[in-house]
């Protein structure tokens, strides 16, 4: 299973960008779907994430000003960022939480990152 980010860029403050992450390989399902995001020199931080029927957590940072969608027939989660701020700046990460069965019927499930797209909010 591969994940596959794109959308970021630079933006100026008070700007907007949307983020998508699409899903692939051998995917029976997949449960929640999150992005994170690592600042230079900060750990990685929960962005918001999203259960397979459309339950949305957010940190209390980005409240009211991101939005986060799926599209369960196309495996892909989306990231509306407005009203972006230069504290907004990072790396941002999606991840998955999947099933999938092999050719014996026998289940895996596992957590798959995406490589990251850089988010600039500069002036």
């Amino acid at each position: 299973v591969q994940l596959q980010a794109s959308g970021g860029g630079p933006v100026q403050p008070g700007g907007s960008l949307r983020l998508s992450c699409a899903a692939s390989g051998r995917i029976s399902s997949i449960n929640d779907m999150g992005w994170y995001r690592q600042a230079p020199g900060k750990q990685r931080e929960l962005v918001a994430t999203i259960s397979s029927g459309g339950s949305t957590n957010y940190a209390d940072s980005v409240k009211g000003r991101f939005t986060i969608s799926r599209d369960n027939a196309k495996n892909t989660v989306y990231l509306q960022m407005n009203s972006l701020k230069p504290e907004d700046t990072a790396v941002y990460f999606c991840n998955a939480d999947w099933l999938s069965y092999n050719d014996r019927d026998e289940p895996t499930v596992g957590r798959t990152w995406g490589q990251g797209t850089l988010v600039t909010v500069s002036s």
